[in-house]
C-alpha cells in the first residue's frame, strides 16, 4: 500500500481528494493538513511514501517542506499539486528533489497515473509545467543509474537495448529517462543529448 500525505490549505478540495484517494486501489491517505508545521508534525510520527504538496500555502510556500525533507533525509517522494507555479518556483521544486507537478485542473485519471509513476521511482513533468527557457535549469548531480542510461542514449541505444544492457525493465529505463528530462529541463532525447554535451559535459560526463 502507498501511504499518502496530502497538504493543501483549501479545505473543500483537500477533503474531496481525501475521499477520492481513499477509494483508489493500493492507496491510503495516512494524513492530511493545511500547513507546513502540521506536515512536519505528521512526518515525525508517520511513515509516508508520497506527499501531494500544494505550492501556495499562504505564509510558507510548499517548497519550504522540501528543505525539511532534505535536512531530515526523509525518503518520501513529492508530487507538487498546484493551480500553477512560476518558472522560478518550478526550478526550486526541481532542484530540491520534487518528482513532478500535477496541475489541479488535471483529470483524476492523470492524477492517479502521476501518483503511480512517481511512487515507482519515475518523474511527472508535463510539458506545460516546465519553464520555457530550459537553459536556465541549474545542473544537478546524476545518480549512477541515470549516468548509465545517459551514456547508453549517447551510444544510440533504444530503451529495449538499454534495459538489456543494464539488466532492468524497460519501465525502469523510461522512468530514468523522464528524470533526466526533468533535470535537464528538456522534452526529447535529442535535446537531452545536446544539453549533456553542451551544458553539463564536466558534471554529467566525467
Amino acid at each position: 500500500m502507498t501511504r499518502i500525505l496530502l497538504i493543501d490549505d483549501h479545505t473543500l478540495l483537500r477533503e474531496s481528494l481525501v475521499r477520492f484517494l481513499a477509494e483508489a486501489p493500493s492507496l491510503v491517505v495516512a494524513g492530511h493538513c493545511a500547513t507546513i508545521p502540521e506536515a512536519r508534525a505528521i512526518l515525525k510520527d508517520t511513515s509516508i511514501d508520497l506527499i501531494l504538496l500544494d505550492y501556495d500555502l499562504g505564509p510558507e510556500p510548499g517548497t519550504d517542506l522540501l528543505h525539511f525533507l532534505r535536512l531530515t533525509a526523509n525518503p518520501a517522494r513529492v508530487l507538487m499539486l498546484t493551480a500553477g507555479m512560476n518558472p522560478s518556483a518550478t526550478l526550486t521544486a526541481l532542484s530540491l528533489g520534487a518528482a513532478g507537478i500535477v496541475l489541479k485542473q488535471t483529470g483524476t485519471r492523470d492524477l492517479l497515473e502521476a501518483i503511480r509513476t512517481v511512487v515507482s521511482g519515475g518523474a511527472w513533468w508535463p510539458p506545460e509545467t516546465l519553464p520555457t527557457a530550459p537553459q536556465k535549469v541549474p545542473p544537478r548531480t546524476l545518480t549512477e543509474r541515470q549516468r548509465q542510461v545517459l551514456r547508453a542514449i549517447l551510444d544510440g541505444l533504444s530503451n529495449k537495448e538499454i534495459a538489456a544492457r543494464l539488466e532492468v525493465s524497460e519501465t525502469a529505463i523510461k522512468a530514468s529517462i523522464q528524470e533526466l528530462f526533468a533535470k535537464a529541463g528538456v522534452r526529447t532525447r535529442s535535446q537531452l543529448v545536446r544539453a549533456a554535451l553542451e551544458r553539463y559535459p564536466t558534471t554529467w560526463l566525467p
